[in-house]
Formats: structure tokens, C-alpha cells, sequence
């Protein structure tokens, strides 16, 4: 029994996790209609942001990249993205994503454009 305490006790005073602000600062929503939205993002240089990209009343099915960015590092996770702004960067950078699910019965698509601001 007192292993299992110390382990407790161990566990629970290690540092804090702490969630990052969100880098998306304009978020409008897509409805998968073959729609195109347009997102603002700032982020600092060396910086990353994890983005998902469902909405509660939506099905994702895929994402793809139909045009990456030029000074970051863009990869898609599940139904969302990782960006890595690299560390030199000082200027804007976007990327776009295609979007493919269901909202509600309806398949459909969204283009999505991201626009990097560096912060």
C-alpha cells in the first residue's frame, strides 16, 4: 500500500500542464458546402500551434494541403494541423487546407486559408 501513495504523491507534485493560448484569432466556421473561409493566425518565430479543425455537428473525414507555406512547417494530425513558424521568420506566411466531411446529412468540402502573422 505505501508504494502505491508514494506514487500518488509523486504524481501529483510534478510542474503543472499548461494549455497554450490559442494562435487562431479569427475563427470563422466552415460548413463543408464547398465553401472558402479565411483564418488569421499570430504566432511567435520557433513557435508551433495545434489547431483542430471540428466543429461538434460535423464529421471530418479529410484534410489535405492543397498549397503549403513558404517559411513554416505545416503537417496535418488527425482532423486538424500542427504550423511551426520558423525561427527566422519576420514576415507573413498562409497555407491552404482542403476539408472534407459531413455537416449534419450533407457531404461536402471547405477550402480553408490560414494567414501567419508573426507576433
Amino acid at each position: 500500500m505505501l508504494p502505491v501513495i508514494c506514487v500518488a504523491v509523486f504524481a501529483m507534485s510534478g510542474p503543472a500542464a499548461h494549455a497554450s493560448p490559442s494562435c487562431v484569432k479569427e475563427r470563422t466556421p466552415f460548413a463543408l458546402s464547398g465553401d472558402t473561409v479565411t483564418w488569421t493566425m499570430s504566432i511567435a518565430p520557433g513557435a508551433d500551434c495545434i489547431q483542430g479543425l471540428r466543429l461538434s455537428y460535423m464529421q471530418i473525414f479529410s484534410v489535405s494541403v492543397v498549397s503549403g507555406p513558404s517559411r513554416g512547417q505545416l503537417k496535418v494530425v488527425g482532423s486538424g494541423f500542427r504550423y511551426l513558424a520558423d525561427n527566422q521568420a519576420r514576415g507573413p506566411d498562409k497555407f491552404t487546407l482542403l476539408i472534407s466531411g459531413k455537416n449534419g446529412r450533407e457531404a461536402g468540402t471547405s477550402t480553408l486559408e490560414v494567414e501567419v502573422n508573426p507576433q
